[in-house]
């Protein structure tokens, strides 16, 4: 018998495998597909204070390893995410969730994050300083270590729950970042949102995307994110939750030989429904394989 569990800030789940936020809806979605307590947990969609219509359209478009997207954190806003949203969840997901908060302003954070902070069945925050297709907020907040931990501390005195702060890899240094978060007293590190990109349509010579640029994501990512988290595990002492390129059981065992605790897939999850369901089937014949009989004991292994 192998074992798949692991310690995720202080809360164990069955398996390091989680759809990531903006990816997987609030859940319900796919319950009607499979049963979704198979997951080791999820990060629902990123939701702020007030409810956003998200960016023009277009908003996608495709690339040769991966995908371009500008939606721009559509969601209904955290009132109705609680009274309309989660108790749909609830009736198909019964372990803890992840909530994804974004903001355009450190009120913002600390507004959202107490609003969910109420809601029992929530587990962690991952709060996302990171988003690169918003203006006036998102990604702002993760590029530099003082105002990525400004919201650390902020979002920290309105919860006792695990707080993950969710890093932007189009920095220059990273690491003092992630590093700036766990000073401030971040329980966790959730990285790598996507890298900016665009595309050009060539018979409209314009680029495809209404915002004009927009997150980059797929397998193309997945070395950056390989690295980014290998760079950070090296610095921090708080776990990471890691994510870019995902989608194979191997991928989820070479991330987690990076330094991850836990493994986010995002991409995968709009060309498969089943990825995640299929991944988390798939794991124990491929620890087997590299003869791996728990994965805690890999957390960090290529170090």
């Amino acid at each position: 018998m192998v074992n798949t569990k692991v310690n995720l800030c202080g809360l164990e789940i069955d398996n390091p495998v989680i759809p990531a936020s903006g990816t997987f809806g609030f859940g319900y979605e796919f319950a009607e597909l499979y049963d979704i307590n198979c997951l080791g947990t999820f990060s629902f969609k990123g939701t702020t204070r007030d409810a956003r219509f998200g960016n023009p359209t277009p908003r996608i478009a495709e690339c040769e390893a991966g995908m371009i997207n500008a939606v721009g954190l559509q969601n209904p806003g955290v009132e109705k995410v609680i009274s309309e949203e989660l108790p749909k969840l609830y009736r198909c997901f019964n372990k803890p969730v992840m909530a994804n908060v974004s903001g355009f302003s450190v009120e913002d954070y600390a507004y959202t994050c107490e609003k969910l902070d109420a809601v029992d069945k929530i587990g962690w925050f991952e709060v996302n300083v990171s988003c690169p297709n918003v203006h006036g907020g998102g990604m702002s907040f993760g590029t530099s270590p003082e105002a990525a931990a400004e919201v650390t501390k902020a979002v920290k005195k309105v919860t006792k729950k695990p707080v993950i702060i969710k890093l932007s890899p189009n920095v220059t240094d990273i690491v003092s970042i992630a590093k700036a978060c766990e000073e401030a007293g971040a329980d966790g590190i959730s990285m790598i949102n996507t890298l900016l990109g665009m595309r050009i349509d060539l018979k409209t010579k314009k680029p495809i995307i209404a915002n004009k640029m927009g997150g980059f994501s797929g397998p193309a990512i997945k070395p950056v994110a390989l690295r980014m988290v290998y760079q950070v595990y090296d610095a921090v002492k708080i776990p990471i939750v890691g994510m870019g390129g995902i989608s194979t059981a191997e991928d989820v065992i070479e991330m987690m030989l990076a330094g991850a605790t836990a493994v986010e897939i995002g991409a995968a999850n709009l060309i498969d429904p089943f990825v995640c369901r299929d991944i988390i089937n798939n794991l124990p014949n491929v620890m087997k394989k590299y003869g791996i009989k728990d994965l805690k004991d890999i957390i960090g292994g290529a170090h």
